[in-house]
This record gives C-alpha cells, sequence and structure tokens, in this order.
C-alpha cells in the first residue's frame, strides 16, 4: 500500500510511522519517489485485534499473579457480556460472531443440545433446564472460564467454553503456560457441520483466542481419544498431539497449536 506524501512535514511523516510500527499497524515504511510505501506481514495485519474484538481484550490486563486450588497464575480479566468478536467469511457470506452466554437467552438451547444424541455420546451431559442452566451459572462465575455461543449471523449453532489452562484441572498434566488457553465446545446445529462452515468457525475461534491476548503462545485441547475425527481434524488445523493422558472420567489427547505456526500457515481468508 502507498500512499501520496505531498506537502506532508517529514517529521509529522516520521511521528506517524512509528505510531503505526508501534501499534502493530504496519511493519515498515519507506519514502518511494512522492509517496510513502507501507508494508504489513500477513502475520502482523491478524494479529491485530481492533478489527474484529467488539469488547476489551483480556490483553489489557496488567500481570498480577493469584492461587487458585495450589495453582500460582495470572489474574484474569472479568468476562465482558455481548459480542465479544465478529469477523465476516467471504467463504460462507456470513458473518461469525461469539457472544457471552446470557442464562435468560441461551440456557433453553443449550439445554437441547445437550440432550442431542451425539451431543451426549461425548458430553455426557444430559440433564434438565434448570441443571443446565445452573452449569452455565457456574461457568460464567469461574474467572478462569469464558462461556460464549457461537453464531453465524443472527444463528446460534454452537456452544464454545474457553478457560485458562494454568489454573484448570489440564495444568497437572504438562507444563502450562501462564496464558496458555483452551476449549471445550460442542455444535448443537448440525447444519453448520460442513466443511467451508466447520474451516469458518473454527478460523474465527482460534484467530480469537489469539488476538485476545498476544501473551497468549499456545492453545490447548484435550478431546476424548476415541474422538477421532475430531482430532484428525485439529491435525489438519496446525494442532499436533504432545501425548496421550488419562483423566478421572476419560482417556484424552493432549492437542497443542503454536502462536507461530496459526499466523505463519493457517489460512484465514
Amino acid at each position: 500500500m502507498s500512499v501520496p506524501l505531498g506537502d506532508a512535514d517529514p517529521a509529522a511523516v516520521a511521528s506517524y510511522v512509528a505510531r503505526a510500527v508501534r501499534e502493530g499497524v504496519i511493519d515498515d515504511a519507506r519514502i518511494a519517489g512522492e509517496r510513502l510505501r507501507l508494508t504489513a506481514s500477513r502475520a502482523t495485519f491478524w494479529q491485530n485485534p481492533r478489527p474484529w474484538l467488539k469488547a476489551p481484550a483480556s490483553g489489557g490486563m496488567p500481570l498480577r499473579y493469584t492461587l487458585t486450588n495450589g495453582h500460582r497464575h495470572p489474574v484474569r480479566p472479568p468476562s465482558p457480556a455481548g459480542e465479544i468478536y465478529a469477523r465476516y467469511m467471504p467463504q460462507v457470506g456470513m458473518t461469525f460472531s461469539l457472544r457471552t452466554v446470557d442464562i435468560d437467552t441461551h440456557a433453553q438451547l443449550f439445554s437441547d443440545w445437550m440432550n442431542l444424541d451425539r451431543v451426549a455420546h461425548f458430553w455426557d451431559q444430559r440433564g434438565t433446564l434448570d441443571e443446565h442452566a445452573a452449569y452455565l451459572a457456574e461457568r460464567l462465575a469461574d474467572a478462569h472460564m469464558h462461556p460464549m455461543i457461537g453464531y453465524f449471523d443472527d444463528t446460534p449453532f454452537g456452544y464454545f467454553e474457553f478457560y485458562w489452562a494454568k489454573e484448570d484441572r489440564l495444568a497437572p498434566f504438562y507444563d502450562a503456560h501462564d496464558y496458555d488457553r483452551g476449549l471445550h465446545l460442542l455444535i448443537g446445529d448440525s447444519r453448520f457441520q460442513s466443511a467451508g462452515k466447520l474451516h469458518a468457525w473454527w478460523s474465527g475461534v482460534l484467530h480469537y483466542m489469539f488476538v485476545d491476548e498476544p501473551r497468549t503462545q499456545r492453545l490447548v485441547g484435550e478431546p476424548r481419544i476415541d474422538h477421532v475425527r475430531h482430532i484428525a481434524y485439529m491435525h489438519r488445523l496446525g494442532f499436533y498431539t504432545l501425548k496421550e493422558f488419562d483423566f478421572p472420567h476419560k482417556r484424552a489427547a493432549l492437542t497443542v497449536m503454536e502462536r507461530e505456526t496459526f499466523f505463519d500457515t493457517f489460512r484465514l481468508p
């Protein structure tokens, strides 16, 4: 990209360039004749949170430590309400968004999804509306979790439960870093499991997890080991399986995605 310099004051141009580089808008700028040529790498462009985040980023939280169940970890920011992330997905012609769970709005939908046979097979949490509303309330009150509903345009299609790994039940099973982040999910509306929509919402979910907190260098998952298709798809996305291990309730694969891998190689349309 290039812009005309015109009669711009050289000192003002230098100040603009320095600010743009510092804020992660561009990588470099050079004068070419009477124009200023601006360059930004793919990774720089996609790591800038401002076009995508609709709520304050977790990355704005100063680093302070606390203890939870014997785990020392950073104090986590409160989960904002409403729409958190949104991005238009040209490959499906719809906007993908993540919205914080609202119990009045989402509890019945969540309960219906949890009682689907294909969801219950992996989540094993069939129950009543009251039980599922209590589950969501517990997640909303837990500082290390952020429960959200995924939408395409105005259609809710899935539940996404983001968590900080350092103080999670996963932490004893690997060397968790301060800002490692994980995810539990279910897709309630099967219309959104086609190849194009699948890639679109995965693209949005993973992108959100990295741009929300620039100190997050790894994403982790712990799918049940017999969820073979899910694990295979995660590998295609760029995750790798670090190891297999035993939770009290399941044997799981510990899957990992590195920040550099995501921004250097992931297809973000």
